[in-house]
């Protein structure tokens, strides 16, 4: 089996699974949701993405459609269901409800919980991306994983159409992160990136990249950049779930980074070692 799905005590094959048209998420995506690797029947950072998950839940003032504990189960069931040679993306969400429309939250509304996991190949780090800069018009709860992303889907088009993997969200200048992958660089050899605070999302990755980082003696820094600092940084990284800091190759047509090839492959190596040791590959 390649695709599993769950909505609301049912299990099954995704395409069998049915949600009520009054589902919030449907109508206001008044939801959350979080995302992990799945391979070798293992979930990547589990532990990691619930905690997330679940603060985004507290964030939104959505209650909890069950303990922790008994969703890190029902995930780690779910993983267990798909072939485990592939590796696959385990995807899951939590909405207010289902409910007649009302802007209001519902009285008398439980939170209904969605997960899934579908094929996807991790991406290739050695292959270097392409990257365009969109200015950053999202609202400024950008640290809540909630189902909002319009300005996200519109901005990854505007990289499709112009032949390129991710974009580069700015505001006023300052870097803030991509559509769907957070935003790296190593500058006079320090790994690089933006604080954590309301403009971006607290990335498991990034997280993992600093810890890597610390422990390789690579000088960090958490600080506001500007695009003029990207664009003459010694490398570029994207970083997210399925892309463990592929370096970038040009930034709106222009070439950037390739000054720091071993800094690079020394933390692509150890984030490498770090995922297939939890996976047992």
């Amino acid at each position: 089996m390649t695709d599993i799905g769950y909505y609301d005590g049912q299990i099954g094959p995704i395409d069998t699974l049915k949600a009520p048209i009054t589902d919030r998420a449907l109508y206001f995506g008044d939801g959350v949701y979080d995302a992990a690797v799945c391979q070798n029947g293992r979930l990547f950072a589990l532990d990691e993405h619930l905690d997330r998950f679940y603060d985004s839940l507290r964030l939104l003032r959505i209650p909890a459609p069950m303990e922790k504990s008994r969703l890190s189960q029902l995930l780690c069931d779910l993983a267990g269901r798909v072939d485990p040679a592939h590796s696959y993306l385990c995807y899951w969400q939590a909405s207010r409800g289902a409910a007649p429309r009302s802007h209001a939250f519902p009285k008398n509304s439980a939170p209904k919980l969605m997960a899934f996991i579908q094929l996807m190949p991790l991406d290739d780090v050695k292959k270097p991306m392409r990257l365009i800069t969109v200015p950053d018009t999202r609202f400024l709860h950008c640290n809540i994983k909630t189902l909002n992303l319009i300005p996200n889907v519109m901005a990854y088009q505007q990289a499709v159409e112009h032949g390129c993997d991710e974009v580069v969200f700015h505001r006023d200048g300052r870097v803030t992160e991509g559509a769907h992958s957070g935003i790296a660089m190593f500058r006079g050899g320090v790994f690089c990136t933006p604080p954590l605070d309301a403009y971006i999302l607290p990335s498991i990755t990034r997280k993992h990249c600093l810890q890597l980082c610390e422990q390789l003696g690579i000088p960090t820094s958490q600080q506001p950049f500007t695009l003029e600092e990207l664009m003459t940084a010694d490398e570029v990284l994207v970083l997210s779930t399925g892309c463990m800091g592929a370096p970038v190759a040009s930034i709106d047509g222009c070439p950037v980074g390739g000054r720091a090839p071993q800094l690079l492959g020394q933390l692509q190596r150890a984030y490498w070692k770090k995922y297939t040791q939890q996976m047992q590959l």
